[in-house]
């Protein structure tokens, strides 16, 4: 058949056989061990009070791990910093795959405006399924820790859409939240009628998804490790069934992004444009280091009510003065926490700048992971000192 006559492109996936074999091996396997029943068992039958006493992560995977207050935690506090972690760290999860859920799709839709791409777009239909089954146990079981715990949100929040902050505590103004709203309608909207830029989606959710695996696999240490997984605590199942199908993701981001490229035409000046943008947008969201929850990337002056909250609760009893204090000690100070935060934050430069080393179109601030490099301790704890300054807690 003379490809001219009948389609309008000059290349076909179905013709790249080595990336459609690749592609046919990520669907099947996720299919065939696709863990939404095991994760919906694990949330429906989750109970506070049968697993508060036990470890859900490894000890370093605990909110404020290595800072003063860690040290001075006393074993049961120390066991609810341990689940604080995995209610704040999944609840950044959430907010980042209700994005992946919607722009899944709209990429599908782009993508589909091409030919013999039903195998990409049966594959994001399984993954978004999957998502919802995360979103869903990680809701459950954070509202319920914190409904136990404060009486009141912590770190959780009602469902919303993509077009809130993607970061839980990021460095944003009215006026920068309004902007971004529209940087990422115009961004659906263009994804779901371009092929390339549907496709280059992939390039961030990858580099989302990168870093994300180098948390997840910790995380699922408690019961990858156990001789029975049943015994484990429901949360620490739920983390490693996430993370085993976060892995099947991944592998569909990088195919994505460095694979089925090859089937679609050379982009033009501007979806190169549009796609280094949405790359800028990821470096933007990735700049900041948190000490509070090892690997994740929040603004942290933004979390600093919700940690004098923390430190008013019954849990610690801190009076004004001491909360302000132990604020300034793990926030203000050098500590064990920021210099391994620092750490991760490198490995995750160099990490993302491997990623897209073989992407063409990357421009030279995003193959470098330029501005994420700008970050420092010295400006970090500059950062932190002025905000504490200029703390005023509402008790």
């Amino acid at each position: 058949m003379d490809r001219d006559l009948w389609q309008h492109q000059d290349l076909s996936l179905l013709d790249d056989a080595p990336t459609v074999r690749k592609l046919e091996l990520n669907y099947r396997k996720n299919k065939e061990q696709d863990h939404t029943a095991s994760i919906d068992a694990a949330a429906a039958e989750f109970d506070y009070a049968q697993c508060r006493n036990e470890w859900w992560n490894p000890p370093e995977y605990s909110l404020l791990y290595g800072t003063p207050l860690w040290e001075q935690s006393n074993e049961s506090q120390r066991l609810v910093l341990n689940h604080l972690y995995w209610v704040a760290y999944y609840s950044q999860i959430i907010s980042a795959e209700i994005a992946t859920i919607v722009l899944n799709q709209t990429s599908a839709a782009g993508l589909s405006s091409y030919e013999d791409f039903r195998l990409v777009c049966d594959t994001l239909d399984l993954e978004t399924s999957q998502e919802r089954a995360h979103i869903a146990a990680f809701k459950r079981v954070g509202e319920a820790v914190e409904r136990e715990l404060f009486g009141a949100r912590l770190f959780t929040y009602p469902m919303r859409s993509m077009y809130s902050d993607t970061m839980i505590f990021a460095d944003t103004t009215a006026i920068s939240r309004f902007w971004r709203n529209i940087q990422l309608r115009a961004f659906s909207l263009l994804s779901s009628g371009n092929a390339f830029i549907g496709c280059q989606y992939f390039a961030v959710r990858g580099l989302r998804t990168l870093n994300g695996k180098m948390i997840q696999h910790g995380l699922a240490q408690i019961t990858l490790k156990a001789r029975d997984h049943a015994a484990t605590p429901a949360p620490s199942r739920i983390s490693y069934y996430h993370f085993l199908d976060e892995a099947f993701h991944f592998n569909s981001s990088k195919i994505l992004t460095h694979d089925v490229l090859r089937s679609l035409p050379e982009p033009t000046a501007f979806e190169k444009w549009v796609a280094n943008k949405a790359l800028s947008g990821c470096q933007r969201d990735h700049f900041h280091v948190s000490i509070a929850i090892r690997g994740i990337f929040w603004y942290e002056p933004a979390l600093f009510n919700t940690i004098y909250r923390l430190l008013r609760s019954p849990l610690f009893g801190m009076d004004y003065g001491a909360a302000r204090a132990m604020l300034h000690s793990c926030f203000g100070e050098e500590t064990q926490a920021l210099h391994e935060s620092f750490r991760l934050h490198d490995h995750a430069i160099e990490t993302y700048t491997q990623y897209v080393e073989p992407l063409a179109y990357v421009n030279g601030e995003n193959r470098t992971m330029a501005h994420m490099r700008r970050n420092s301790m010295q400006r970090y704890l500059a950062t932190n000192r002025q905000a504490l300054r200029e703390l005023r807690p509402s008790s």
